[in-house]
């Protein structure tokens, strides 16, 4: 008799299953601490806005009811936002569904994607459910090489997925950078641009790709409520892309794939412009405490544009990772991107980055004591 492993498809037991940061129950239990900073997932520390959260329990007796299978409300929210017509969008569970949803639509073991190496692993992943090649391309200084990625692309290449900002490394790539890329790669490539921290970047060389959906049909833009709207737990994200693009990807979604809760609490969260507000502010004044405090130990962060540093420690980032857990601090180590020495640190309250801070200086204290 086979093994299930035999049964299996033999692209599927190439995947490395996702890591995700390190629960907060968990390190509670492990450790026995009840005060946990958790800096690993790049949730905003504000929380969702307030006026989601009203909206959500006013909605908590209709639970008996099945959601919106077609996310109506939120489509034509969303359409006015981006001053698009609604058949210009899909809403996924998350913008991890509509990237899987993507590749079940136009991959096949025949066809290849071009991303980029460190970049969000969930391209790898959907490529790989499909069988299709996976061509990576190096980042350069944490910064998407375009010009590489531009050549890579083949007469088997089906999708390029360009995460701007970039996950893990908060980089971003410019204005005039996209421009020529999109100039050089073939219009019969889908051009998948993942913007899940758009909202945050203050650079004046950074230009959404929505700019580019009417001038180029092979773009297509991932949005999410999880960051700056503090909706992770809820799972809900968008895609823009030509209306041919999204009728197809449309035929790839389950039914009711999004929650009732979760389109309730997106409507809501998009008109809070205050609470975006605020977390920008937030944002930007952390990552200046941060750099601050890198800057004392002699790390060397990259220039970030999102809500997460991706810092050079140049030590093992596993044993730091470890350390940290013992005093209550959850951050990301970056071994699993390739990159043993660094760390992936979300940016906190004032109050949680300075708790970050100071776990770090006692462990750096400790190290020193050990070495004499």
């Amino acid at each position: 008799m086979k093994s299930f492993q035999e049964l299996s498809r033999r692209e599927l037991t190439q995947i490395r299953p996702y890591e995700p940061g390190k629960p907060i129950e968990e390190v509670k239990k492990e450790y026995g601490l009840t005060d946990i900073v958790k800096l690993a997932s790049n949730e905003n520390p504000l929380g969702p806005s307030p006026k989601a959260a009203s909206a959500i329990s006013k909605a908590l007796s209709e639970l008996h009811l099945y959601p919106d299978g077609g996310s109506v409300d939120l489509k034509n929210a969303l359409a006015e936002r981006f001053n698009v017509e609604p058949n210009w969008i899909t809403v996924g569970n998350g913008s991890d569904e509509i990237i899987k949803r993507l590749a079940e639509t136009f991959l096949t073991p025949a066809d290849s994607i071009v991303v980029a190496k460190p970049t969000f692993s969930e391209y790898k992943f959907a490529a790989q459910l499909m069988g299709a090649e996976i061509v990576e391309i190096p980042c350069q200084k944490g910064r998407l090489d375009l010009p590489l990625m531009a050549a890579a692309v083949s007469e088997n290449t089906k999708l390029v997925f360009v995460c701007n900002p970039n996950n893990p490394t908060g980089t971003i790539v410019s204005k005039a950078e996209v421009e020529r890329f999109l100039s050089e790669v073939p219009q019969d490539v889908l051009v998948v641009f993942d913007e899940a921290y758009a909202e945050y970047v203050d650079s004046e060389d950074y230009l959404s790709a929505v700019n580019y959906l009417k001038e180029y049909p092979n773009v297509v833009v991932l949005r999410t409520f999880s960051k700056i709207y503090g909706l992770a737990s809820l799972r809900i994200g968008y895609a823009l892309a030509d209306p041919e693009v999204i009728s197809l990807v449309e035929k790839a979604r389950e039914p009711f794939n999004v929650n009732r809760l979760a389109q309730i609490g997106a409507l809501a969260a998009l008109a809070d412009t205050e609470h975006v507000e605020r977390s920008r502010r937030v944002n930007q004044e952390g990552k200046k405490q941060l750099a601050a405090g890198f800057a004392k130990l002699g790390w060397r962060p990259l220039d970030s544009q999102t809500n997460f540093m991706l810092v050079e420690t140049f030590q093992d980032c596993r044993r730091l990772f470890q350390d940290l857990l013992k005093k209550g601090i959850i951050i990301r180590p970056a071994d699993i991107f390739g990159l043993p020495t660094s760390i992936r640190v979300t940016v906190g309250t004032e109050e949680q980055n300075a708790a970050f801070l100071a776990a770090v200086q006692e462990i750096m204290a400790a190290k020193e004591g050990e070495a004499v």
